[in-house]
């Protein structure tokens, strides 16, 4: 999102606030914090993961205050015993309630809500389709983070790689493909991960076959695992089995 855009939008509102949304299917609204808006923009009701939502405006939970007043606002929450001192449950709440001016922006790009296993493998797949709205190596659009220090990737003489990001500190000499591979993963020879992902420090020993999965940090995967359905879960617990 280019948030001078999203400031623009606010100033020209003069608005109190501005939440930045974005449609959802209305199978899935209410899993999100959703904003019922008039033809304007202007939100005229929040509703926090509703049962039966009127909407599909799901809050991306971008916001954009008026300092004065959101300063306000918090030293007051701060004092109230009774808020759970959340901005979807509390602050936004109250400032519709107390009559300020708040306003939808709405966002047409790539976004993606990843706080279930699920989600969060989609949006990993999502970077190696050619067509994703979300190009990271688009020059004119730099991601700017913190790297972690670790060697160069190693890809084997006899490795086979396919469509997959690996990056630094990798260990390839199996096959990968369709997959992403986070800091230091590891991939035996013989082993196989597809339509996967390694999350950092992951291993998948000889032989161990990973196909729509998501490895959490540290495991260390021996026994062949397929899954062909669904994402798989795999838990801590399969560590050095």
């Amino acid at each position: 999102m280019n948030y001078d855009k999203m400031l623009e939008y606010h100033k020209q509102n003069n608005a109190d606030a501005t939440i930045a949304v974005i449609e959802v299917p209305m199978k899935e609204a209410s899993r999100f914090g959703i904003m019922n808006t008039d033809e304007t923009g202007h939100i005229v009701e929040f509703e926090e993961k509703p049962e039966h939502p009127k909407s599909n405006l799901a809050s991306m939970g971008i916001y954009i205050f008026n300092w004065k007043l959101l300063r306000k606002m918090l030293l007051a929450d701060m004092k109230n015993a009774d808020s759970s001192h959340d901005f979807g449950k509390d602050i936004i709440p109250t400032m519709l309630n107390d009559g300020k001016s708040l306003y939808a922006y709405k966002f047409k790009g790539y976004w993606k809500d990843v706080g279930t296993i699920d989600s969060l493998w989609e949006a990993n797949m999502d970077l190696l389709d050619k067509n994703n709205k979300l190009d990271l190596n688009d020059p004119n659009w730099k991601i700017y983070t913190e790297d972690a220090t670790a060697l160069p990737q190693y890809i084997g003489a006899d490795a086979v790689v396919e469509r997959a990001f690996i990056t630094q500190g990798c260990v390839v000499d199996g096959t990968v493909k369709n997959s992403v591979l986070f800091t230091g993963a590891k991939v035996a020879a013989g082993a196989k991960v597809i339509d996967s992902v390694l999350m950092p420090g992951a291993e998948v020993a000889e032989g161990a076959v990973v196909t729509r999965a998501l490895l959490p940090m540290a495991l260390r995967l021996e026994r062949t695992l397929l899954s062909e359905t669904q994402p798989a879960r795999i838990s801590s617990s399969l560590q050095n089995e």
